[in-house]
C-alpha cells in the first residue's frame, strides 16, 4: 500500500471519523471503502452512458426485438 496525504474541512473529517468508529474501523479502511464503491459506481454509470448512447444512435425495432423471441421463450416441458 502506498501513504498519500488528503485535505478534508472540518466537517467532513468528522463525519468521516464518525462513520469509521461505526464500522469499527480506521479512517484509511473508510476511504479505502469509499473510494472503492465510488469507482465501481463510476464504472456502472459509465457502463451506462456507453449503453444509452448504442440505443439513442440505432434504437431497436421490432424485427430487432422479434429475433430474441426464440431465445427468451421458456421451454417446453
Amino acid at each position: 500500500m502506498e501513504t498519500i496525504q488528503v485535505v478534508l474541512d472540518k466537517e467532513l473529517l468528522r463525519a468521516a471519523d464518525r462513520a469509521a468508529r461505526k464500522m469499527k474501523a480506521n479512517r484509511s479502511a473508510l476511504v479505502r471503502e469509499a473510494l472503492r464503491e465510488h469507482l465501481r459506481r463510476l464504472e456502472i454509470r459509465t457502463k451506462e452512458d456507453r449503453d444509452r448512447e448504442g440505443y439513442a444512435r440505432g434504437p431497436q425495432t421490432g424485427d430487432d426485438i422479434g429475433a430474441w423471441e426464440a431465445e427468451a421463450a421458456w421451454p417446453e416441458k
